[in-house]
């Protein structure tokens, strides 16, 4: 039989490639095991990049860049991320409730202020109390902090200034002009004490000495729109309507994200004798905060003298419930009801005039209307 010598025949295959592959495989399977995530979400095997989170110094120089430029609800806003970041941060708190008293919000502040205190009672924190109390009316509570900050630091400028408004208010001329010079002492480049020098000298009806002082003032803070009100307000007492305008658009302009520079404006235009405008201006600074209640009184006293009682109502009754109490407010609206024979709603309203000033002739004459039937 022939043997072909070249045949070796077939030779079975190694096993080791296929051992190889085996280990790897189950080396690939022990990393994605130690990744949990990559079980959790296949599709998303590594973990997503961390966003950075802000730091409060971030959000600090964010609100000081705003309060810069007169942007006053940014400020605030980024003020207070920088106490939620830092809840021991006194000088946040202060800053939230100086920028609530700018807004026209002093109730608001209030509680801001006390928080710095509570944190820091420095002479400063104190005054920006003392100040929140004074323009949300509480004149014996601002009076007594306002003291507390000038024995806390007799030097301090602020204190005194503070003091020196608190005075005015409650008409004691002589101790507010004493405090208001002592402060203007103390720091004369502090647009603050200039401010409050022209506030008493207006009160006093020293009108253009004011001017003075709050143009001053306006020269070293010139985005401090209360202070331009403060000028508008003195040429208003002077009968001086166009430069009153002038200055009320300044404070507009200076904080055209708050309402108190419009409703200035709007009202002075309603006193200057042109309501249209006045009404313009005035839901122009409703539309930019909703819970203003002082532009909602203004309002409601245009649509008065033009004897709209309806929509005088309306608007003295939103201004009521948003905080303003006033007795020309409180007699007007209650005037409005009685001239729409609504004597039940019109007495109370005339009644609350009087609680404020029992010698209110309007009102007295409105309960005397109401009184003949």
């Amino acid at each position: 039989m022939y043997i072909d010598r070249r045949y070796r025949g077939r030779r079975r295959p190694s096993p080791w490639p296929i051992i190889g592959l085996l280990f790897l495989l189950a080396v690939g399977v022990y990393l994605l095991a130690t990744r949990t995530r990559f079980f959790e979400n296949p599709f998303n095997p590594l973990p997503p990049t961390p966003t950075p989170t802000r730091s409060a110094v971030s959000y600090l120089a964010e609100a000081e860049d705003a309060y810069r430029e007169g942007r006053f609800v940014d400020a605030s806003a980024a003020y207070g991320r920088v106490a939620e970041l830092e809840p021991g941060n006194a000088d946040a708190f202060r800053q939230q409730a100086w920028l609530m008293l700018l807004r026209g919000h002093p109730a608001d502040a209030v509680p801001l202020a006390r928080q710095a205190v509570e944190i820091n009672p420095s002479a400063l924190n104190l005054a920006i109390l003392a100040m929140t109390f004074d323009w949300d009316g509480r004149y014996d509570d601002a009076i007594k902090i306002a003291l507390q900050a000038v024995d806390e630091d007799p030097l301090s400028a602020e204190a005194h200034t503070v003091l020196a408004e608190v005075y005015a208010d409650k008409n004691n001329w002589a101790r507010a002009l004493e405090e208001a010079e002592t402060a203007v002492e103390l720091d004369p480049k502090s647009a603050l004490v200039q401010r409050n020098l022209g506030y008493v000298l207006e009160r006093q009806g020293r009108y253009d000495d004011a001017i003075a002082a709050y143009d001053l003032a306006t020269g070293i803070e010139p985005k401090l729109g209360y202070i331009y009100i403060g000028a508008g307000n003195s040429f208003l007492a002077m009968g001086d309507y166009k430069n009153a305008l002038a200055q009320f658009a300044k404070a507009a302009e200076a904080n055209p994200d708050s309402p108190v520079g419009l409703d200035a404006l709007g009202h002075g235009n309603g006193l200057a004798g042109d309501p249209d405008r006045a009404i313009s201006v005035l839901r122009k600074a409703i539309e930019i905060d909703p819970t203003y209640g002082p532009a909602y009184a203004h309002l409601g006293r245009v649509y008065y003298t033009q004897l709209n009682w309806e929509a005088a109502i309306e608007h003295f009754n939103k201004a009521i419930e948003l905080g303003v109490e006033n007795e020309e407010y409180y007699y007007e609206l209650g005037l409005a009801y009685a001239y729409l024979d609504d004597c039940n709603n019109a007495i109370i309203w005339l009644e609350k005039a009087l609680d404020l000033n029992p010698n209110s002739q309007p009102a007295l004459q409105g309960l005397g209307r109401c009184s003949q039937g």
